[in-house]
């Protein structure tokens, strides 16, 4: 449960200075109006500050994956704000289709919905981009109401990967167990250690599940659910959620590492990692995998792939089965279901929610690969 006042006050001032919005713009978010994203900046953060909003209803690839670069040149976009698994769907489909259209009324991009890999960040800025548009990786959640860290176009530089300082009086620490702050460059859990005004209240009709699931694992402060570490300038970077951070053998391996290095391979476009029950490992490490045109997805293929995340984080980090897929599940703004993707792995039938899957039949693609 959000307050009216508290909620407005985060969304308005993040969206007034993270995407610098100036008069003249052409505001763009492509989120699912249903989700938080969609609430916060399509809704009341760009018109409480008085924006020009771009909506789009549809998928970012019919009638063709030059679709999001036309609409940007004909309604003269100046700021963009997508995910990194959409980016990664354009990155697999080439170069081609943005450079067919006139990208240059764009001025700053952004990010959001999961850690960007500092792959996926440099295509964005040079081919969308053009290597002149900032970028502002933010992070933050449903609970939150706003965004909670980013790089400030012109007050911070950049670091690829990483979503960068605190906005205004959030103070976040990278934390063991105990409370006590972990050294920079070591991971922990990403706390936030004070108030801010668009946090979440309550649950609603339910204080003691409020308390429990965000007020008690870390005492006097709110437990984010995700795993992170801080390096040396004060720069945050999120390694993913806690619930998917695996343990193989004794290893504590987060799936957003994973997936970072697979993508670093030249013919992976997009990946995602999930864990499976295994009586030897406890968890084995099940990866799948979108190869970009050009490539074979054969056997030899997927040795290469598993020697190449064996090199880039040590050979505990092989994935145990790599499959390959010509397209995953992902919700109508582009992020990757991976919960789906566990269910696949674990060959059990998926009980949850899907009815905010973009295309059921990839699911069911992919059932039947497995069969």
């Amino acid at each position: 449960m959000h307050t009216t006042a508290g909620y407005l006050v985060g969304a308005h001032v993040t969206s007034k200075y993270v995407f610098d919005l100036r008069e003249e713009d052409v505001y763009w978010c492509t989120a699912d109006v249903g989700w938080v994203t969609g609430h916060s900046y399509i809704v009341y953060g760009p018109l409480s500050n008085g924006a020009t909003c771009l909506m789009y209803e549809g998928a970012p690839n019919f009638p063709d994956w030059g679709r999001f670069w036309r609409l940007i040149e004909r309604h003269r976009v100046s700021v963009l704000y997508t995910a990194p698994t959409a980016i990664r769907a354009f990155i697999r489909q080439g170069d081609e289709h943005p450079a067919k259209s006139d990208l240059s009324s764009l001025r700053l991009l952004g990010t959001v919905g999961e850690p960007i890999n500092p792959e996926a960040w440099v295509w964005y800025h040079r081919v969308i981009g053009g290597g002149k548009c900032p970028i502002v990786d933010t992070w933050w959640q449903t609970e939150t109401g706003s965004i909670m860290m980013t790089t400030l176009p012109g007050a911070a530089y950049s670091k690829p990967g990483s979503t960068g300082l605190p906005m205004f009086g959030v103070e976040p620490a990278v934390v063991k167990d105990d409370g006590s702050d972990v050294p920079a460059g070591e991971g922990g859990k990403l706390v936030l250690k004070r108030p801010w005004p668009s946090m979440l209240r309550t649950v609603w009709g339910d204080d003691e599940r409020f308390r429990k699931t965000y007020f008690s694992d870390i005492p006097g402060c709110y437990f984010t659910g995700d795993g992170a570490r801080r390096d040396e300038d004060g720069y945050v970077w999120v390694v993913g959620r806690i619930d998917d951070v695996l343990n193989v053998a004794g290893h504590r391996i987060g799936t957003a590492e994973i997936e970072s290095a697979l993508v670093s391979h030249p013919a992976v476009a997009e990946a995602a990692a999930v864990g499976r029950p295994d009586e030897l490992k406890g968890q084995a490490l099940v990866v799948f995998v979108s190869i970009k045109p050009g490539h074979k997805p054969d056997a030899e293929l997927a040795a290469a792939l598993s020697e190449h995340v064996g090199k880039e984080i040590g050979k505990f980090a092989r994935p145990d089965a790599i499959r390959f897929a010509e397209a995953l599940p992902k919700t109508r703004s582009g992020k990757i279901m991976r919960r789906l993707l566990k269910d696949v792995a674990a060959g059990r039938a998926s009980t949850g929610d899907t009815s905010t899957i973009e295309d059921l039949t990839v699911l069911a693609k992919l059932r039947a690969d497995e069969d």
